[in-house]
Formats: structure tokens, C-alpha cells, sequence
């Protein structure tokens, strides 16, 4: 049970005063729907207003509060044009202007001949000086509510800024005083204060200094919020430990045939990761292991060899993907190797119904199927395994913990190995995957070619089409991928659908489609025909991004290339470089370029090295896109910032490791301030461990 200390904190924004059902509702969209996610948006920039000069010392563009006499309001004649009040000290002259405004309303915020203390942005055209809707009026007395240092926040539309901020200064007065779960002498070294003083200061700040990374209050939340999500995996890691595995080796014979049988050699990677793996499955704790590497690493071979020490042993081994079109690829890459030694392997997806399921699913039961593929369909409660040993989970970051430990649930004691084609970077290797011992493919397999890599402006399309026309005759196959349109699949799917319709009036029949609303079936179609028919070019949104492997593409062309992470370039640019043919990867772009655009695509020219794109990607867009998104399963920051607060994380590993080697239960009296932490940052899941332990 969450501790009643924190109630106030998890109650609805609606709770706040000024708070309604409408506002409410753009607060969840913006922030989250509890008061503490109000304290945890936290201000992005800030306004300065304790500058007042009189009316003629105001310089042009600059923030000032006034203190003004109001003399005279001018109505709007007609609907177009503003409705003005003039004010005057005794320097001279101001007009306020408001655009689409109500004059009883202002008759009464603004009284003619009383005084008023007004603050927004001076503007001087000749000898006449305005003021475009005040951020602020209010009474002389009360000056100094707006004479101060104003924090400014990230904005959704609908909400008003002040409204926003008026019911930040309500939560505030809801934060409890929390019992101290960090260490003394780390809060005197760092120069930290209290939990309660770090949350109000970030909402108060006083210059700019207060609301960068590096200051006192923003560090110590963001250390708390490494510090939750350390503990929390080092418990699901020590609760891992504790559940005992059993020991599987197998006798070796089946790697064997499969290993003689593949058309090329292991790399050392490879042989190194399968070690470790068998190692592993070889030792009574259950293994629970990532396996990272770069696009073409050969990770599904490391996977299938691992499968099969588990079927050599007489158990079963699946493997999930997150996609239709990826198991069913794993399935095309392994059915053929694991048939040829007399094994019997199965799909089982969304798509598989009536007899067809049943049939898969009674062969399951009573082991006569050795390994099984598949998507989310696995998780069903009717899928029973006669014994699974080892589950394999592919692209891991689109699947939470709680997916993982449901397979795992299908058997007894199942050993884990999950994997991603995404290059990690070790601060985000930590916060993701603590709970796991990691192995990396560092190598491509021989024979793959470098990719050529090159910036186009987007100016020079045609040029790239007849290059495309080129690249066609030669027999090569293209892919061209369409820009990502504010992060909509519908209107991703409208850009690709347009290009289709421009390059088909072209190429004709040689073009094919593939987006993601389109269903299952035509999708995978879509997919055949450009690996095995005659569609040589395939115009596609990043649904082709993962696994998708067809030899035969050797060009790449990415529209709008500066609106991608470097994370998913590199992911799309993987889909080619497969076959015997040169690859060359055009990324289009329109200016003009920021900063971090140009800078990204300099690396894409620069390296094919994806471990080096990661912590290029990480260092310029922070952790929170970096796998290109929301559903990454990463956990979400919102105090720290890996990219300003890295040397934070190994800190609070260690804490993390030497808390439970003291106190395994958090019994203790820093232990129950730690309990009070988790639930803070709602790892909740982290203290069932501690109940069932």
C-alpha cells in the first residue's frame, strides 16, 4: 500500500483549486494526471519582472511592471481592431492593447482613475508606447506577487500559462516533509537540500543558474529519481537470483550440424556471447541476459544456437518478436537449419486461427514441437508449453518487464535471453537493463560492405529519382521511406501514400507500399513482393525499421532525414548493406538545418559504427527519445537529464547495491525512507518483491 504520507501527492490535479474537469484534462495531457506530476514539469526558462522603471526609461522589447494611473479606455469600433486603455505616470504615456477582449471585463480590471502595477513586454512605435496584453494587472498592494523572477514552462495547447503556474504554487503547498532516504554524508558532500526544499526551489528559482541541470535542487531530484530506478532493478535482479533455475547443457550435437551447416563462420562476438549464454543456462540460478548488437550482428543465429541447448536437453525454447512480419521473418531465417536436423518448429501469431491454432497448440502441449515463434499470441492463457527452458525475446524495448515475466511464467524456472538491434549506451544500459548481465556483438559477419552514406537537399528530388531509375535497371532494389509527420501515424501514412502515387506515376507497376495502418496480411504482402516479385522500389514509413532483412536492397533513401533520431537512421540504413552489391544510404534534407539536424546527419556521413551512433544519439537528444520514442519501454526520466546527469547514475547504482547488502528487505529505519522513495517514483512493482521475499 502506498503510504498515506503521499495521498495529498496522488490525488487528481482536479483537487487543486481553479482545477476543472476542461483544465484538468490538458494538465493529464501535458503533465500527468496526479498533483506530483505538477511539481515533477518542471520550468524550462524564466521571466524576469522586478525591473520597473517609469514609463519613459522602458526600453523597447524588454519585460517591465509598471506602476501606472489608468485614465481613459477606447473601444474597439468593430471586431478587428484592439480595444485600448491609456495609462500615464508622470513621465509620459502608455497604451495597453487587448485583441478580441471584453470591455466589462476590463472596465473592471482596468478602473478609470485608479492606480494599477501592469508587466509585459514594452513596445515603441515613434513616440507611442504599448503594451500587447499584459501578462499581469493587479493592484498596487499587490506588486509584489508580480515584481519577482517568474519560472516559464513547456505549453499544450488550450491551457493559459497562468493558469498552469497558479496550480504549480497549489501543489506546492501540498508537498509533505518525507523522511530522508539518502545518505548524510553524500547530502553534505554535495551540498544538497531536503526533498521537500529541492522541489519548492525548482519552482521558485531565482536567476537562471536555478533551473539548469547543474544546480543543487535539480541534481538531488534527478539523483532520487537514478536512485528509485536503481533500487528498483536491483531488486527485481536480487528476486531473480533468489528464484532458483536449473541447470541446463546440452550435449552439443545439434549446434554442432547447425554451425557446419551455416554458409558462413561465427564471429569471435558470437562464439563469446554463446559462451556466456551456455554458461548461463549451465549455472542453477536463472539466467536473465541481453544480448546487444549492431543491425546485421547476427544475433538471431546466437539466438537459435542458444534455443537449441534447451531442446538438446529434451525442453522447449520460444522466440517473441514484437511484429507479425518479424517472427515470421525469424521463422524463414530458421525453419529451414532446424528442419534439416529433424526438429519441429511452429508460428504462432495473431493471424493463425481456428484448426490451424488448435493444432499448434495441442503440439505444444505434448512436445512435439521443440521451438516456437511468435508475437504477443505467446502470452495467451491457452498457450501451454510441455517444458519450456529458455525464452527469447526480440527487441526487447517494445516489450515492458511485465510482458517478459509473463512468458517467463509458462514454465518452470525459464532462463531469459532478450535482445535488441539497437547499440546501448552504458548510462542507459544501467537504467534499463541493471537487471541483466549483458553480452555485445561488436562485429559484422564477413563480407559486409561499408555503406556509403551522403546529404542531398531536398531540392534535388528529381535527381535522386533518376538516380533510383538508374540503380533499378542495374537490377537493384530500393527502399524510400517517408518522412515522420508529427508523430501521427495516420499522417505518416498520408506522406507515403503521396510519394507512392508520385513515384508509381513514374515507375509504374516496379513500386509497392507498406505502412502501418495497413493490415497484417497486405503488409506482409507488400513485403513479399519486394523480396521475392517484381516490386523493386518500396515506398514505406519506419515500419521497415526492424529486422526486415531482403539481400537484394542495396540503396536507402530517407525523406526529410533531419526530422529522425540518429538511433533510428541507423536502424532504417541497417535494411540495406545485406548482399553482395555496393550500398549507398541518400538522406534528404530541408533546410534550414539547427544545430543538432546538421550534427546528426555529420555522423551518418561519418560512421556505420552503431556504438558510437548511441552515444552520439544520447549525448544530443537526451535518453527519453532515444530509441526513437515513447513506447521504448525505457523508463521515463523527468528530473534527470542522462545526457547532464551521467556521472549521477553509477553513484547511485553502488548506493543501491550496498542498501540491499545491508538491509536486503529495507526493514531498516533508512530502509522504510527508501520504500517511501519507490513509491515516490512509482516502482511500486519493486516492493512486491520485497513482500514475497
Amino acid at each position: 500500500m502506498r503510504p498515506q504520507i503521499l495521498f495529498p501527492l496522488f490525488a487528481s490535479c482536479k483537487t487543486l483549486p481553479g482545477v476543472g474537469p476542461k483544465v484538468a484534462e490538458h494538465m493529464e495531457r501535458l503533465a500527468g494526471p496526479h498533483v506530483l506530476d505538477l511539481l515533477w514539469h518542471l520550468p524550462s526558462g524564466l521571466v524576469d519582472r522586478r525591473f520597473s522603471p517609469k514609463i519613459e526609461d522602458a526600453p523597447s522589447g524588454s519585460i517591465v511592471t509598471l506602476d501606472v494611473r489608468v485614465e481613459k479606455h477606447v473601444p474597439s469600433q468593430n471586431r478587428r481592431q484592439p480595444y485600448k486603455v491609456l495609462c500615464a505616470d508622470e513621465t509620459g504615456y502608455i497604451t495597453l492593447v487587448f485583441f478580441h477582449a471584453r470591455g466589462d471585463y476590463l472596465a473592471k480590471l482596468l478602473p478609470e482613475g485608479e492606480e494599477r502595477v501592469v508587466s509585459g513586454k514594452i513596445e515603441r512605435f515613434g513616440t507611442e508606447v504599448q503594451m500587447v496584453h499584459p501578462d499581469h494587472v493587479v493592484p498596487p498592494a499587490e506588486k509584489e506577487t508580480v515584481c519577482r523572477v517568474e519560472p516559464t514552462y513547456p505549453m499544450t495547447g488550450g491551457l493559459a500559462a497562468k493558469t498552469l503556474r497558479k496550480a504549480i504554487l497549489a501543489a506546492m503547498t501540498q508537498v509533505p516533509e518525507l523522511p530522508e532516504w539518502n545518505d548524510e554524508t553524500l547530502l553534505k558532500r554535495e551540498a544538497w537540500p531536503s526533498w521537500e526544499t529541492a522541489v519548492c526551489a525548482v519552482h521558485e528559482p531565482q536567476g537562471p543558474e536555478d533551473i539548469e541541470g547543474a544546480s543543487p535542487a535539480r541534481r538531488r531530484l534527478a539523483y532520487d529519481e537514478l536512485l528509485a530506478n536503481q533500487l528498483a532493478l536491483a531488486l527485481v535482479r536480487l528476486n531473480m537470483r533468489k528464484t532458483k533455475g536449473r541447470a541446463i547443457s546440452g550435449s552439443g550435437a545439434l549446434r554442432a550440424k547447425i554451425i557446419e551447416a551455416l554458409p558462413f563462420a561465427l564471429t569471435g562476438a558470437q562464439q563469446t556471447a554463446l559462451d556466456e549464454i551456455s554458461a548461463d543456462m549451465a549455472s542453477s540460478s536463472r539466467m536473465l541476459r541481453l544480448l546487444h548488437g549492431d543491425v546485421g550482428s547476427g544475433k538471431t543465429v546466437v539466438a537459435l544456437l542458444s534455443m537449441l541447448i534447451a531442446v538438446e536437453q529434451g525442453s522447449q525454447a520460444a522466440l517473441m518478436a514484437p511484429t507479425e512480419v518479424l517472427a515470421r521473418q525469424h521463422m524463414e531465417t530458421i525453419a529451414p537449419l532446424v528442419e534439416a536436423v529433424g526438429l519441429k518448429v511452429s508460428l504462432l501469431t495473431g493471424r493463425e486461427k481456428g484448426k490451424t491454432r488448435r493444432e499448434i497448440l495441442e503440439t505444444l502441449q505434448d512436445g512435439t514441437i521443440h521451438l516456437i515463434v511468435g508475437t504477443h499470441a505467446l502470452f495467451q492463457e491457452d498457450v501451454v508449453f510441455n517444458d519450456l527452458a529458455l525464452a527469447v525475446i526480440d527487441e526487447q524495448h517494445r516489450f515492458g518487464v511485465h510482458q517478459r515475466l509473463t512468458l517467463a511464467s509458462k514454465g518452470e524456472a525459464v532462463d531469459m535471453l532478450v535482445m535488441t538491434a539497437t547499440p546501448i549506451p552504458r548510462t542507459l544500459m544501467l537504467t534499463a537493463y541493471g537487471d541483466m548481465d549483458v553480452s555485445r556483438l561488436t562485429e559484422k559477419p564477413a563480407g559486409r560492405k561499408p555503406i556509403k552514406t551522403v546529404t542531398i537537399p531536398a531540392g534535388r528530388l528529381e535527381e535522386v529519382v533518376s538516380a533510383a531509375s538508374r540503380a533499378m535497371e542495374d537490377g537493384r532494389k530500393i527502399y524510400w521511406i517517408c518522412p515522420l509527420v508529427e508523430e501521427s501515424e495516420k499522417l505518416d501514412a498520408a506522406a507515403a501514400e503521396e510519394r507512392f502515387r508520385h513515384l508509381q506515376g513514374i515507375f509504374g507497376a516496379k513500386v509497392g507500399l507498406v505502412h502501418g495502418r495497413m493490415k497484417g496480411p497486405d503488409k506482409d504482402a507488400a513485403m513479399e513482393a519486394f523480396s521475392q516479385g517484381d516490386v523493386d522500389l518500396l515506398v514505406a514509413t519506419t515500419v521497415v525499421e526492424v529486422g526486415v532483412d531482403v539481400p537484394q536492397a542495396s540503396v536507402m533513401v530517407i525523406e526529410h532525414a533531419e526530422r529522425f533520431g540518429l538511433a533510428q537512421l541507423h536502424q532504417l540504413r541497417g535494411r540495406i548493406g545485406r548482399g553482395e552489391a555496393e550500398s549507398s544510404c541518400l538522406l534528404l534534407y530541408s533546410g534550414p538545418l539547427g544545430e543538432t539536424a546538421k550534427e546528426r546527419l555529420k555522423v551518418m556521413r561519418e560512421t556505420n559504427d552503431g556504438f558510437v551512433i548511441a552515444e552520439k544519439d544520447l549525448k544530443l537528444r537526451g535518453a527519453g527519445e532515444l530509441l526513437g520514442t515513447r513506447q521504448s519501454g525505457l523508463p521515463e526520466f523527468r528530473l534527470a537529464d542522462l545526457a547532464l546527469h551521467d556521472e549521477l547514475l553509477p553513484m547511485a547504482r553502488d548506493d543501491a547495491s550496498l542498501i540491499l547488502a545491508n538491509d536486503p528487505s529495507l526493514e531498516g529505519e533508512r530502509g522504510q525512507a527508501l520504500r517511501t522513495l519507490l513509491y515516490l517514483f512509482e516502482r511500486d512493482a519493486a516492493i512486491r518483491f520485497l513482500r514475497s521475499g
